[in-house]
């Protein structure tokens, strides 16, 4: 199962799109503390978050599932582009970043790439 974590409608249902074609079965939560509630409840195999969402943004919500869970891998997706806020996300966990607007077939390899690690 795939969370997806955006407070965007169209990005959400554009990543649960890209997903469909490996027939991905996913999960969505419009910010980081209803992200953070679906993961408690949820058997999660990868996240794929924003970064800036009201409630909770996508840093916080890195570093509080860091807190629960050290493995799932965690997707960054976002419209930064800054190494700053890259480095940022990494070091509180993130294991991989793409800039929106994304290309289907790039989101698929980077998601394939980490649910194989």
């Amino acid at each position: 199962m795939i969370l997806i974590v955006d407070d965007s409608n169209f990005m959400r249902d554009a990543v649960n799109l890209a997903l469909s074609i490996i027939d991905a079965n996913s999960v969505m939560a419009t910010n980081g503390q209803e992200g953070l509630a679906v993961f408690q409840s949820e058997k999660i195999d990868l996240i794929i978050t924003d970064i800036n969402m009201p409630e909770m943004d996508g840093l916080t919500f890195i570093k509080e599932i860091r807190k629960l869970n050290k493995e799932v891998p965690i997707l960054v997706l976002t419209t930064e582009s800054e190494q700053g806020i890259q480095k940022e996300a990494s070091e509180a966990g993130a294991n991989g970043w793409i800039v929106k607007p994304f290309k289907g077939p790039d989101l698929i390899k980077i998601v394939k790439d980490l649910l194989d690690d």
